[in-house]
């Protein structure tokens, strides 16, 4: 069971309830994929439309806490092994292991997204490179392989700067018009989505790096709250996660500094709070940040608490996220194949990227949901194998998995 596989870990230095959030998130990762895959105007955002319902707003906006929460666990886990590597070695694990990491993410991830590794008609015949959270805590590793030699009140400090201050860019960063716009330069892609041919290439930046550096640097600081007794640790989460989302009410509730896209009332009570938890992911500004990373420390302090076969199964889909993440998506692909057969579509017209589905190819959001029970409980046998490998070995090779 998924228990005894949390219980028997020989890699003791993991913590229960960081499995658990992780496993939570990815989890929900899942879902948000699979309305990208079986919607057909997945394209949109339903936050922003006014005429979604609230369970398709729902469902995209839960999964805002996916992204934040995975970074930052990221640089969390890297904090915990400083206590058993010199900074010399951290710092080559996490060169090597980001350095992978972005390898997969333009080679392995894209792949598995478009099926098309000879290249994607409407981006000009060129093989996408989409860029997303891999990539982003891929470069962030690499970034805080070095910083991190300097030590974890540097990298608190430079966090900090980064997340409290990136949204100061926003008036004076070079403009774009979402992901496809190619006109800005490619150092832009620091803070801005978009899009840029290179080579054979197509770019999609959709996870512009320079934020996600600042909340994984922020992520490893906070190693220090993990390594304290569980009663003192859950205490310090509760307190921080506690303060952290009542300073995104409190700024969002003023509605200056931190956050792009201002806040109304509207017609109803619901959609007035919609507006409110519409804050921006790309870049993630710093109300973003406050409003998913907040309640995520607050569900850590519980997270030891929880038992049962759920959180049994959280626990393990959290201890093998890169397996789970890369498997998902190849799973979501196949079953798009086979609907779209169903439906009367060409395999071919299904071999690209989502948002070129042909019209009349989709599910309902039940359908979707369906969909991701379904790719959730059939990745369950793969995860708990790898668990087991990963407990039951020290080979240096399964921590890049």
């Amino acid at each position: 069971m998924a228990g005894s596989i949390a219980a028997g870990n020989r890699r003791d230095y993991r913590l229960t309830s960081i499995d658990l959030l992780r496993g939570l998130v990815i989890v929900i990762m899942a879902l948000d994929h699979a309305r990208d895959f079986f919607i057909t105007s997945m394209t949109m955002d339903p936050l922003n439309d006014p005429n979604a319902s609230v369970p398709l707003v729902f469902s995209r906006w839960i999964s805002h806490f996916c992204a934040p929460v995975f970074v930052f666990l990221a640089g969390t886990s890297a904090g915990l092994m400083s206590a058993r590597k010199s900074a010399l070695d951290l710092c080559k694990f996490l060169l090597t292991r980001g350095v992978w990491l972005i390898f997969v993410e333009i080679f392995v991830i894209s792949t598995i997204v478009t099926f098309a590794p000879g290249g994607i008609a409407q981006l000009d015949g060129k093989t996408l490179a989409f860029m997303q959270v891999i990539w982003a805590i891929g470069a962030s590793m690499v970034v805080l392989a070095f910083v991190q030699l300097l030590g974890r009140t540097v990298c608190l400090t430079l966090g900090a700067v980064i997340v409290l201050g990136h949204n100061a860019l926003d008036s004076i960063w070079p403009a774009s018009q979402g992901l496809m716009d190619a006109s800005p330069p490619l150092w832009a892609a620091l803070h801005v989505p978009m899009s840029k041919a290179i080579g054979p290439f197509h770019f999609l930046f959709l996870y512009p790096l320079l934020p996600w550096i600042g909340v994984m640097l922020l992520g490893f600081a906070a190693a220090v709250l993990f390594e304290r007794s569980p009663s003192e640790r859950n205490r310090l989460l509760l307190q921080w996660g506690f303060g952290i989302t009542a300073l995104f009410v409190a700024l969002r509730l003023i509605d200056g500094y931190g956050e792009p896209n201002h806040w109304q009332a509207q017609a109803s009570g619901v959609a007035t709070l919609i507006d409110f938890l519409n804050t921006t992911k790309y870049p993630p500004s710093l109300l973003f940040l406050a409003m998913t990373l907040g309640p995520a420390l607050i569900l850590c302090s519980f997270a030891d608490r929880m038992r049962g076969f759920l959180s049994g199964a959280l626990i393990l889909y959290g201890r093998v996220p890169f397996a789970f993440y890369v498997a998902h998506f190849f799973v979501l692909h196949v079953l798009v194949l086979g609907l779209g057969a169903l439906q009367g579509h060409s395999i071919r017209q299904l071999m690209t990227f989502p948002p070129f589905f042909p019209p009349g190819y989709g599910l309902s959001l039940a359908g979707v949901y369906a969909v991701w029970l379904l790719v959730v409980v059939l990745l369950y046998p793969l995860c708990r194998w790898m668990a087991r490998l990963k407990a039951n070995s020290r080979a240096w090779w399964l921590s890049y998995l």
